[in-house]
């Protein structure tokens, strides 16, 4: 992916070699030992966190942490910057055309290692996220070194690929779907609820590629070698494949949250297919 053309993002929040402020004073080590358990399990990590946080005094405020605002000058922070910046710009053209919702530009969140978040304690472990309370992404670009070494994706397409998912999530926030789905997930069964999730994400998977297609039009950036490695990771992270790597025995559909490495392709290329909004409903 040749990103020479792509315009760098102010809206990042780099709080890379800082520390992190936690909810309920939960120590490094309780984190990490957490999210091996929520690898092992396949629980998700914040409510392993969540639970901890509350044992230990979870109503104790969580403390503002502000990093360095603005473009990062290092080259992964910069390309970071250059994704979410074509982020902006896509979904800023399309939402309105498409959707008829103005864009509003998320905050993205550079750490390494811990900090905190409007959604509770952010740790590596957790992979990135999108918090729908405070309208941020969060990020340890560590995470690009385990796609690597762990499920077996790379290249700045994958993380890009990344990226964008996240900003599928907060799309999905100012369409108005995520308010819906945790209001109908709080009083649905779990097999229910899982369901819904897995649905969220697999709209999210679409949602990057609607954005990549948008920027192949934009810029010619993006070839077949491109779409392989984002292929790739998708598959890679799947929960049929997530669970299997666990050693956890027989895959189980019904506990999965992100969908299965089959339905994960499907979505994304679905999305780099037909560049819309409306061709990723996934709840149809």
């Amino acid at each position: 992916m040749q990103d020479d053309d792509l315009r760098a993002s102010s809206n990042i929040d780099d709080r890379r070699g800082m520390g992190g402020a936690t909810k309920g004073g939960l120590g490094i080590g309780v984190i990490l030992v957490l999210g091996l358990i929520s690898w092992a399990t396949g629980i998700d990590p914040r409510l392993l966190i969540g639970g901890a946080e509350m044992v230990a005094g979870g109503s104790a405020p969580t403390q503002a942490v502000q990093g360095r605002q603005g473009t990062p000058t290092d080259a992964t922070g910069l390309f970071v910057a250059k994704v979410l910046g074509e982020t902006e710009d896509v979904w800023t053209q399309i939402l309105p055309q498409q959707a008829n919702v103005q864009y509003r530009k998320p905050i993205l969140v550079l750490f390494s290692g811990v900090t905190s978040s409007a959604c509770g304690t952010a740790q590596s472990a957790m992979g990135p996220f999108y918090c729908p309370r405070d309208q941020k992404l969060y990020l340890d670009t560590s995470f690009f070194q385990d796609m690597q070494r762990r499920l077996g994706g790379g290249g700045d397409f994958a993380y890009a690929y990344v990226i964008a998912h996240e900003v599928g999530h907060h799309v999905q926030n100012l369409i108005g779907l995520l308010p819906k789905v945790q209001a109908a997930q709080a009083r649905a069964d779990t097999r229910t609820a899982n369901d819904m999730s897995v649905r969220v994400e697999l709209m999210a998977d679409c949602f990057a590629g609607v954005w990549a297609y948008q920027m192949n039009l934009r810029h010619r950036n993006i070839d077949d070698a491109d779409v392989r490695q984002a292929v790739a990771t998708a598959s890679a992270i799947g929960d049929d494949r997530l669970q299997q790597e666990a050693g956890r025995g027989a895959i189980v559909p019904d506990s999965f949250t992100h969908g299965s490495s089959a339905q994960r392709v499907q979505w994304l290329t679905t999305g780099l297919r037909n560049g819309t909004v409306q061709s990723c409903n996934t709840f149809k």
